[in-house]
């Protein structure tokens, strides 16, 4: 069985459907989630689904990612992770991190990368003209949202979307992909999943 740590920022809807669909036959359960905020909306609904919870302010650190990190690190590894899930983790981890844990990190970005890295995905698609959006799940690599790809899911763009509109209806693939290509990873399945 795999061991999982999901990090989280806010709400955690993306974590909620990890979390749900780790149940039965498949290889992983989560053990830990984590966020870099003790408010987030998310630890609570970890917690109501018997996940263990810890948060790890990264506002006493500043601009010192190094020493949240070691900070972030802790309870990472008392839970002895085999896998680590980003999802909606809105801190850039540094190189030093990303190694320790590589080949077993995994993000969920809002684009089809290698399209619209970064912020603001949704707008940058809309101001495009791009007739369709999605998400993608990847493995993390210290470059920003650059590493192998392991799943999409597309949406079309419709005329009168906004950016609101169309983060809405990536979300819905997002709760489909995410699950879908963690279980595959799990199984040590890392051929791209397209949906």
């Amino acid at each position: 069985m795999k061991r999982v740590v999901i990090l989280i920022s806010g709400g955690g809807s993306n974590m909620v459907r990890l979390v749900e669909s780790m149940t039965g036959d498949h290889p992983a359960r989560a053990v830990l989630v984590v966020s870099n905020d003790a408010t987030a909306a998310g630890l609570d609904r970890a917690a109501l689904l018997g996940v263990p919870t810890a948060a790890i302010d990264h506002r006493p650190h500043g601009r010192d990612r190094a020493a949240f990190e070691a900070e972030l690190l802790k309870p990472i590894l008392a839970a002895e992770p085999d896998i680590l899930c980003l999802a909606g983790f809105m801190r850039v981890l540094t190189p030093a991190f990303v190694e320790r844990f590589a080949g077993r990190m995994l993000n969920i970005h809002p684009s089809l990368l290698p399209k619209y890295p970064g912020l603001h995905t949704h707008a940058r698609a809309i101001a495009a003209g791009d007739g369709e959006a999605g998400c993608t799940v990847h493995e993390v690599t210290p470059v920003l949202d650059d590493g192998p790809i392991l799943g999409q899911a597309r949406v079309p763009v419709l005329p009168d979307d906004t950016p609101e509109t169309l983060a809405a209806r990536v979300l819905t693939r997002e709760h489909l992909l995410y699950p879908a290509v963690l279980r595959r990873f799990a199984e040590g399945n890392r051929s791209p999943l397209m949906i």
